[in-house]
C-alpha cells in the first residue's frame, strides 16, 4: 500500500433527493433516522433528526423553483457525521456571514454563522439556525457549482456525552 495516498474526506456517504415542497421535510426526518439506525450510527438521532428537518424546511421555504433538495449525510473518518441540505438557490442562507465574517458577498466562499440574532418573543419563526448553532458541534455553507450547501456536523455519541 502506498503511504502516501491521501485518507478518504470521508468514510461513508449517503446521497437523497428530495421534493421542493413542504412533504420533503418529514421525508428527511425518516431517512436520517433510518439511515442512523440501520448502521448503528453513535450519534444522537434525536438531534441529527431535529437539525436535519430545520436545515431542509429552510431550503423548502427560502429558496424559488422547484427543483430539488439533495440531503447528504456523511460519516466522517473521526467518527463524527455531517449533513449537507443542498439546494439551487446561491444566495447565502439568512444569518451567515462570508468567511472574513463581513457579510456575504458574491466571491466570499464558504461561510459561518453570524452571533445568534435572537428572534421577537412572539415570533413564529427565526430560531432554527439558533438551534443548529447550539446543538451541533460546527456549522456552516458553502457554494457548490449548482447553488449551494449548508451543513452541520456532529460528533459521535460518546465524544458529545463526554
Amino acid at each position: 500500500m502506498d503511504p502516501y495516498v491521501p485518507e478518504p474526506l470521508h468514510a461513508a456517504t449517503w446521497r437523497f433527493a428530495l421534493p421542493h415542497t413542504t412533504a420533503a421535510v418529514p421525508l428527511a426526518r425518516a431517512l436520517i433516522r433510518n439511515t442512523l439506525a440501520d448502521i448503528g450510527a453513535p450519534v444522537d438521532g434525536d438531534t441529527a433528526e431535529l437539525l436535519t428537518a430545520e436545515l431542509v424546511a429552510n431550503a423548502v421555504q427560502h429558496t424559488a423553483g422547484d427543483e430539488p433538495i439533495e440531503l447528504v449525510v456523511e460519516l466522517v473518518p473521526t467518527g463524527g457525521w455531517q449533513v449537507e441540505v443542498h439546494d439551487q438557490d446561491p444566495t447565502p442562507p439568512g444569518g451567515f456571514s462570508g468567511p472574513d465574517g463581513q457579510g456575504v458577498r458574491e466571491a466570499d466562499g464558504p461561510g459561518r454563522p453570524e452571533g445568534p440574532k435572537r428572534p421577537e418573543i412572539l415570533a413564529e419563526r427565526g430560531r432554527g439556525l439558533l438551534l443548529i448553532r447550539a446543538l451541533s458541534a460546527d456549522t456552516g455553507y458553502r457554494p457548490t457549482p449548482y447553488g449551494k450547501a449548508v451543513w452541520f456536523t456532529l460528533p459521535p455519541a460518546e465524544a458529545a456525552e463526554g
